[in-house]
């Protein structure tokens, strides 16, 4: 079914907010088997959605609408879906009481404006909405059927799982089994993914090949539908073998995980502890770490010395070692990953001191650079890399993830550093 997503309101059309649920609602359309073909947004005008709303009706077998289906005055969805449909908008008793309940579940009253929200367009059919008082709506126009659901992207999730992904199993003529496998990989840009991956789905018919770029992590997505799941399972692994065999040692991760996940399950399997010592990466590192739930079973320390000082003071790198190389410079992070493991009594530490730009790059550590240090009981080693990229955010994040890459090699006893860009 060929599907369009259309993302409602001014924040959205202004850019003041991200649209981040039209990329959501299209990986879980892409995982259901539907063919995407089209995004779009709107704002918050009657006339402008309505019109939309007819030209998607003429071309699309079905398509799902995000926001406006509020309280307040510029939430317009229902009335221009009302528009476009030709038709009036109702009070609906079961929208209605879909608010009540939620209401009632959060200790609050019903208030007027409450009561716009469960007038919908005649014929509609009521889509429940337990996380929020926006109760979403279906209604065919034209040849399309029409999915309408809140935009609070909570909400959006708990109707699109709940409400909307199983109308859409029903529709299917035929049951298939759509699946989904996810490698992660690290230290390739994507066009030299996308390259050793040639061949890729002349090899495994049926598979489908996509490439997801989260700075500075590649997902390699692999999708296959089949009315028999077992078929499906088996082609999946066999493709997702090749592809880790192709990628190699850039692939961290077959489940689709993120560095900081495969890093800390390491720690976690060797019974291992880990304290971070971060100058350019400003806690960044750690951040990542302590975002995975659980990761107080290994992470024990974190010490954002950015200062000489603190360098000295708090992880005990040698005033000579500063003076001779300065801040920034792989004998200093050497020192600091074994201040750091030292001061928490962990079985690891590791560290980052670099030139993040825009300035202070000089010309033999231009921006980009990083001193990434690791330390064990029976090893304290450092690294230098260089980087190309002049914008801060980037190197501040490419920094922390070759750290965590640096020690998840460590954890695996892999020989080699990865060869990053």
């Amino acid at each position: 079914m060929k599907t369009e997503i259309l993302a409602t309101g001014d924040e959205i059309l202004t850019g003041a907010v991200i649209d981040s649920n039209s990329a959501y609602i299209a990986q879980k359309m892409e995982e259901a088997g539907l063919e995407v073909v089209r995004h779009g947004c709107a704002g918050d005008n009657i006339e402008a959605v309505a019109a939309i709303l007819k030209e998607i009706s003429a071309r699309a077998d079905l398509a799902i609408i995000t926001g406006g289906l509020g309280p307040t005055s510029d939430d317009i969805t229902a009335e221009a879906a009302a528009k476009s449909a030709g038709v009036e908008l109702v009070f609906e008793r079961k929208a209605m009481s879909c608010i009540e309940n939620f209401l009632k579940t959060q200790k609050r009253e019903v208030i007027a404006s409450n009561k716009k929200q469960a007038m919908v367009p005649e014929g509609a059919e009521c889509l429940f909405n337990a996380v929020g008082t926006a109760p979403g709506f279906v209604l065919k126009i034209g040849v399309c059927l029409f999915f309408f659901i809140p935009g609070v992207p909570s909400e959006m999730r708990w109707m699109l799982a709940n409400g909307v992904l199983p109308w859409i199993n029903k529709l299917q003529k035929e049951k298939n089994f759509s699946l989904v496998k996810t490698i992660s990989t690290f230290g390739l840009a994507e066009a030299a993914v996308d390259k050793r991956l040639v061949g890729l789905t002349e090899e495994f018919p049926g598979i489908r090949l996509g490439l997801r770029a989260k700075f500075p992590v590649i997902y390699v997505k692999l999708y296959v539908r089949d009315k028999d799941e077992n078929r499906a399972n088996i082609l999946l692994e066999k493709a997702s073998k090749s592809v880790s065999n192709k990628i190699g040692k850039f692939a961290f991760s077959t489940d689709g995980e993120s560095m900081e996940t495969v890093a800390g399950s390491l720690l976690r399997r060797k019974k291992a502890t880990i304290a971070i010592a971060e100058s350019c990466t400003g806690g960044l590192i750690s951040h990542l770490l302590t975002d995975v739930p659980g990761s107080s079973d290994y992470f024990l320390f974190s010490g954002v010395t950015y200062s000489n000082k603190a360098k000295s003071k708090v992880l005990g790198v040698s005033e000579a070692t500063l003076k001779k190389y300065g801040a920034v410079h792989e004998e200093t992070a050497k020192e600091m990953a074994d201040g750091a493991r030292r001061v928490a009594g962990a079985t690891y530490g590791i560290s980052t001191t670099g030139i993040a730009g825009p300035g202070g790059g000089t010309r033999e550590k231009p921006v980009g650079t990083v001193c990434i240090g690791i330390a064990a009981p029976d090893f304290v080693e450092g690294y230098r890399f260089n980087f190309q990229f002049n914008e801060r955010s980037r190197n501040k994040k490419i920094f922390a993830i070759t750290a965590l890459d640096l020690l998840r090699q460590k954890l695996k006893h892999a020989g080699e550093i990865s060869e990053i860009y």
